[in-house]
């Protein structure tokens, strides 16, 4: 059995490389070509597709989704969910969770990979439940980092626990791309060995590793790659998918992919590429290989993150000194990983340390929360110093933070009865409204114009 391949570029790809800025007219282009080249799964959906399709894009996402699975005969779709943040940056309330589980699988989503910032599976309890209700595949991400508590031992401790909360299949997901060579190999060997469950392998190419590392990790028995086609692959997105099928080839762990659909696929996708090169929303920057992301364990998005911070207030000059505070304000929190929303949380401490002249002198809201214990429980115990500085004795939870909150589903559809036509126009208002409201409202605003048009001919 060679390794399976998911297709990245219509998610992540994008996302890593141009904020999440490919239109529904740009997904679809080449879309009958990659249905047919023979993929595991198309990841299309998920991380922030939902809110740039919303924002920026003016498109349903919904709608996106619908017309997806419609050309897309062969092959599984799959998303990525935040467990109980779903798509956005708070915790939302079960019925939300549940709700929108149900109708991502009910409009074409067949494989929903869940993950927790903290890798605190508590926050995944719901959403598991409601993708193993609604008939779905449910694979749940470890989110990969390095510390002193993050051993391989606490990964296959991790795996099991999934393994046990239902999981049909694992993933590394190595978001900052971080994960090297050799490391690959020793953690993908030990979950092999202690689960039989299928793992993939999610990594970016930000730091110039992640195809040797995707290498070891197919010596190690990984099932399936994360991987993008060529014209949306490298730098801060995926390996090309046609160089790993070239490579493979003749194998035993050869795809039997078929590779004229894939260059067809990728020819479209460089007219694709070509125009975000010509509008600009892909900096050539975001394709060059960046070491220091190694050095610094930190993602590529949030060093973006850090260089526009420090520019904003005439810093950045003290981008070393920000750089060298990243790790220590991880070590103070708990090691938490560096993903959204802790990446940013993270980083905007760092520069607050730095620039202030004080160590947390100032702090955002949500560092605060996060010591409350409203985002879940810390990899590692916090310093305590550091946490009678920033919430004294403030009182802290140590329970399930969504179970602190109400049921939202039928409220907001009460609340928006006018406005949301479906139980998707609610769930989008539920999850970005202020953004949706003003969609929706546009959505209907071309109707009544025409209506007040033809009353006035008809008269």
């Amino acid at each position: 059995m060679g390794v399976k391949f998911v297709e990245t570029s219509l998610r992540d790809g994008h996302q890593s490389l141009f904020a999440t800025r490919m239109t529904t007219e740009d997904v679809l282009l080449a879309l009958e070509e990659i249905d047919k080249a023979g993929y595991h799964a198309l990841e299309v959906w998920g991380g922030a597709t939902f809110d740039a399709c919303l924002r920026f894009l003016n498109e349903d996402p919904w709608e996106r989704l619908r017309q997806v699975r419609a050309v897309c005969k062969n092959t599984k779709l799959q998303m990525l969910l935040r467990g109980q943040n779903l798509l956005g940056y708070k915790h939302y309330s079960d019925d939300i969770v549940e709700k929108f589980v149900e109708k991502s699988l009910a409009n074409g989503i067949d494989i929903i990979r869940v993950f927790d910032a903290l890798n605190d599976l508590r926050n995944l309890e719901c959403a598991v439940k409601a993708i193993k209700k609604y008939g779905g595949h449910c694979q749940i991400a470890m989110s990969y980092t390095t510390s002193p508590v993050h051993t391989v031992d606490y990964y296959v401790e991790l795996a099991k626990k999934a393994k046990s909360m239902g999981a049909d299949s694992l993933c590394i997901k190595d978001m900052a791309g971080v994960l090297l060579p050799g490391a690959a190999y020793e953690l993908i060997t030990r979950l092999k060995e202690n689960t039989e469950l299928p793992l993939e392998l999610h990594s970016h190419c930000t730091g110039g590793i992640a195809e040797m590392t995707y290498l070891k990790a197919i010596e190690a028995g990984v099932d399936i790659i994360d991987t993008a086609l060529s014209p949306i692959s490298g730098g801060t997105s995926q390996p090309a998918t046609e160089s790993f099928v070239y490579a493979l080839m003749g194998t035993e762990h050869d795809p039997g992919m078929d590779v004229g659909m894939l260059e067809r696929a990728a020819e479209k996708m460089r007219k694709v590429q070509d125009k975000y090169l010509e509008n600009g929303l892909l900096n050539p920057r975001a394709l060059f290989t960046n070491p220091d992301i190694l050095k610094y364990q930190i993602p590529g998005g949030m060093l973006s993150n850090l260089l526009n911070q420090l520019k904003n207030q005439g810093a950045l000059p003290r981008l070393e000194e920000v750089l060298r505070e990243v790790p220590n304000v991880r070590r103070d929190l708990g090691y938490p990983p560096l993903v959204t929303p802790l990446s940013q949380m993270v980083g905007t401490q760092a520069v607050m340390n730095v620039l202030s002249g004080e160590r947390y002198k100032l702090v955002p809201g949500e560092v605060k929360e996060y010591l409350r214990g409203y985002y879940g429980t810390s990899p590692a115990p916090v310093d305590p110093e550091v946490k009678a500085k920033i919430i004294g004795s403030e009182p802290t939870i140590d329970y399930r933070p969504a179970d602190d909150l109400e049921p939202q589903f039928e409220k907001l559809k009460e609340k928006y009865r006018d406005l949301a036509e479906t139980d998707e126009d609610v769930l989008s208002i539920a999850l970005f409204e202020n953004v949706a409201v003003k969609f929706l409202q546009n959505k209907k605003q071309p109707q009544l114009e025409v209506v007040e048009f033809n009353l006035y001919i008809g008269r």
